[in-house]
């Protein structure tokens, strides 16, 4: 059993490593849980990550294709050190900054106990280090599927992640919580994804990888809008990168292309799903738009607001300006860019943050925000820190909210 009873140490970054236990690397976050009170309200952190791979045997389990999955593992009977047809990027190789951070290249933690699947005592390390109460979980290699080269692997593989996230890693901790992945590459896969899975106890919503080259407007697309909405659950662009990708491909640095690759995906998305007038069709579906930062969206407020007011007949079904529905949808808090507070403090309002904006903290990933990233922020109060820790995400998911003292 995984009793957290020994003692933890903050640490120096030279001693970190793949085997780092996440209690360490996390005895900071511990620290300021305490000193800043987390446990009187309820914090939710909407975007944290689990490495699907390393329990790649059991999801193989729930593929249909025995072919498939014969397939899968004779990689790894051949010497092969990536799990077999799951799709692999470079860049990714690059997120350790020259090894600097090495702790998610290779979750190799000791956990001895094997009562429950490993990630959900990675999930409870990281849940009780940071003082959060619940977690929504994310894939990592599999967000990369919207570049699969062959869709319908991607999509088998979906439905066996799917299943084994919902039987296995969903049944046993109240306080994890998931994304469905989308096989947006089918929408009829999509469609049947949503029937199969949403009802599923620990099930917030349905994520879309953005990091693909697929039309959200599509009318192929719109009975999984409508089963979305039905269902009263969100669907969730969660932003990821795509080297590749036409003028991406331009860039010469990860620090280059990670800066404009996870923008630059649901700004196209965001483009098209409000100019398409999606949010008329779908008045109660509630859409989350999740790490990309922040910076982007007033900007693309503007950009549509000024094209629309010239030529809103190419945009027949909004009843609005386009930043008007941008305002009542959702975005993460993560990677938030602090390097100016007053374009910070503007974005805040221009997003309606107070309501709108959900806490995040995209670990184990380098780039992680724990909850002081907010808590700390000078110009909101504290009912708006409340807020955006946990009651804005309390409330789109239908989880419970507590607070122990009302802020004034």
């Amino acid at each position: 059993m995984d009793t957290g009873q020994q003692a933890h140490r903050e640490l120096p970054i030279r001693e970190i490593n793949t085997a780092t236990d996440t209690r360490d690397i996390l005895a900071r976050a511990r620290q300021q849980s305490v000193e800043r009170g987390y446990h009187r309200f309820t914090i939710v952190d909407v975007d944290a990550h689990h490495t699907e791979t390393g329990s790649w045997n059991e999801i193989l389990d729930y593929l249909d294709s025995d072919v498939l999955r014969h397939t899968a593992r004779s990689f790894e009977d051949w010497g092969g050190k990536f799990p077999g047809l799951v799709t692999s990027n470079p860049g990714l190789r690059y997120q350790d900054v020259g090894g600097r951070i090495p702790h998610q290249q290779k979750l190799g933690e000791v956990i001895d106990d094997t009562s429950v699947p490993r990630d959900v005592t990675l999930a409870r390390r990281a849940i009780e280090s940071m003082g959060v109460d619940y977690t929504v979980q994310f894939p990592t290699p599999f967000l990369l599927f919207g570049q699969h080269p062959q869709p319908e692997v991607a999509e088998q593989l979906s439905f066996a992640y799917n299943r084994w996230l919902t039987r296995k890693l969903l049944t046993v901790d109240k306080r994890v919580k998931a994304f469905v992945y989308l096989p947006f590459s089918d929408p009829a896969m999509c469609l049947k994804t949503v029937e199969e899975f949403a009802g599923c106890d620990g099930v917030v919503g349905f994520m879309v990888t953005s990091g693909h080259q697929r039309k959200v407007y599509h009318n192929s697309y719109i009975p999984v809008w409508k089963a979305i909405e039905e269902t009263k659950r969100v669907v969730g662009f969660h932003a990821g990168h795509n080297w590749a990708d036409g003028s991406i491909s331009l860039t010469n640095t990860f620090m280059g292309m990670h800066a404009l690759s996870f923008v630059h995906c649901n700004i196209v998305h965001m483009t098209n799903w409000v100019l398409n007038g999606m949010p008329e069709r779908f008045p109660r579906l509630k859409v989350a738009w999740i790490e990309s930062g922040l910076a982007w969206v007033p900007y693309l407020m503007q950009r549509l607001d000024n094209e629309y007011m010239m030529r809103s007949s190419e945009a027949p079904l909004l009843k609005r300006r386009p930043s008007e529905y941008m305002r009542e949808m959702y975005y993460s808090s993560q990677p938030m860019e602090m390097t100016d507070m007053d374009l910070l403090k503007a974005t805040f309002k221009a997003i309606n943050a107070e309501t709108q904006l959900l806490y995040c903290s995209d670990w184990p990933h380098w780039d992680f925000d724990l909850p002081s990233v907010i808590y700390d922020l000078p110009f909101l109060t504290e009912r708006a820190k409340r807020n955006i820790l946990g009651r804005n995400a309390c409330t789109l998911f239908g989880l419970e909210y507590k607070e122990t003292d009302a802020p004034a």
